[in-house]
């Protein structure tokens, strides 16, 4: 969007010059008028500036389908493969150790 301000001297001056102008041509001539750009509010965002719900979903969606794509390609390395490996082996293990200690203490129960 573009905005069209008007550049303002003083009454009797040239934009840009100290020197006073003649009175006939300051009636005559037109003021300068300069384009301004202006951007144009985020739709992301109210006025006051607080983001919009739909913004903050999208940016929710966009990271968590980044992530999904992520672990999706990193499944497919060896060393993603190598890593989801061991992450089931300590699952494991930590599943064993608590069976273990829920065994010892329903012995300790029962005597």
């Amino acid at each position: 969007m573009t905005v069209m301000v008007e550049e303002s001297a003083s009454p009797g001056t040239e934009a840009g010059s100290e020197q006073p102008k003649p009175a006939a041509d300051v009636a005559a001539a037109p003021p300068a008028v300069v384009p301004v750009a202006v951007p144009d509010p985020d739709p992301g965002y109210t006025a006051s500036g607080v983001p919009t719900f739909e913004a903050v979903q999208e940016k929710i969606e966009t990271r968590y389908g980044t992530a999904l794509g992520a672990r999706e390609l990193d499944a497919e390395t060896p060393e993603g493969r190598t890593a989801d490996e061991q992450y089931e082996a300590r699952q494991r293990a930590a599943a064993e150790k608590l069976e273990e200690i829920r065994a010892s203490m329903h012995r300790q129960d029962n005597a």
